[in-house]
């Protein structure tokens, strides 16, 4: 802190987002593909969501947390992808510094949401396939709105504290952010003053989040793994496999690109890879989410397919 004392801070309005700009051919390829995984993003989680709500059969805990991870893959695309889209069109885009602060934090919210989400997920998961007999009354649907309260609330509350707590000072000139949009690490390398209380804050959060509800998922699986084993019907063990298959999919994917992204070293310098790593992380996931949980889900399968036909069902009488 002391070697900064001399260093000229001021008041930071706005913040240059350089994304490709350096590479413009690129920029143009990426803005096409952005374009592409965004509408399949909002388009497949809004049919889960329609699919779900329509269907009674599909009113069960399992579903409702898949409803709530839709809706927060399609809240967490729309906080950073339109604004990706848009600056791909300027020359120079710029965004202001308390839209900048207010797109980070919420971009936390939805990332720590969505990892309780997926550990619950599993825990609903291990109770049903471990205890089916007493699944109904364990996991009944005013326990599931009271856990899903629980984590919206904590979870907003939670994303503030590294804005709220910890103030961060930059020096002049220190404006230009090497990403697409506010990414947290990209920001943080910009901080002129001390910044190593918001750091340690950051890591806490991280490794509280993240890794802890990762580690409950692992332990839930080899728990239910254990208990699939025990199955004596092979039609059965093969039926528990398969339900829990999507999730655990989308968990390793989940999982690896978070890992990859926050809980390795981080250089000073920006690098092209950590930005197209973190787009990936937050579009493409989102997207594969709805093909995962519909492609390998019997029930979701055929819920689609009665939606589909009630619908020609009612051009053809039109």
């Amino acid at each position: 802190m002391n070697k900064m004392r001399g260093a000229n801070y001021t008041e930071v309005t706005e913040f240059i987002l350089v994304g490709l700009s350096h590479q413009p051919k690129t920029q143009i390829i990426f803005f096409c593909m952005l374009i592409y995984l965004y509408l399949g993003t909002v388009v497949g989680n809004i049919l889960i969501i329609l699919i779900v709500w329509k269907e009674p059969r599909l009113h069960t805990p399992m579903y409702f947390f898949l409803c709530n991870l839709s809706f927060v893959d399609l809240c967490s695309t729309t906080t950073t992808v339109p604004l990706a889209l848009v600056n791909c069109l300027r020359d120079c885009p710029t965004i202001t510094y308390n839209d900048c602060f207010a797109q980070m934090t919420i971009s936390i919210f939805w990332a720590v949401t969505e990892s309780c989400l997926l550990a619950v997920m599993a825990y609903d998961r291990f109770i049903a396939i471990s205890n089916p007999l007493h699944y109904t009354l364990i996991m009944t649907m005013r326990t599931c709105f009271q856990i899903a309260a629980t984590i919206w609330i904590s979870n907003f509350l939670l994303a503030l504290l590294p804005v709220v707590i910890v103030p961060v000072r930059f020096c002049s000139g220190h404006n230009v952010v090497n990403h697409f949009v506010c990414e947290v690490e990209a920001v943080l390398k910009l901080v002129c003053s001390d910044s190593t209380v918001s750091e340690i804050l950051m890591w806490t959060i991280t490794f509280f989040i993240f890794p802890l509800p990762f580690l409950f998922i692992l332990l839930s699986y080899i728990r239910i793994a254990v208990a699939v084993l025990k199955i004596p019907s092979t039609t059965g063990r093969r039926k528990a496999f398969s339900t829990c298959g999507s999730h655990l999919t989308v968990v390793t994917i989940y999982y690896g690109t978070l890992i990859s992204i926050y809980l390795k070293p981080q250089s000073k310098d920006s690098r092209d890879q950590d930005k197209i790593i973190s787009i990936f992380y937050g579009t493409v996931i989102p997207m594969m989410n709805p093909l995962i949980y519909t492609l390998r889900n019997k029930d979701m399968i055929e819920a689609l397919r009665k939606a589909v036909g009630k619908t020609k069902q009612v051009s053809l009488s039109v």
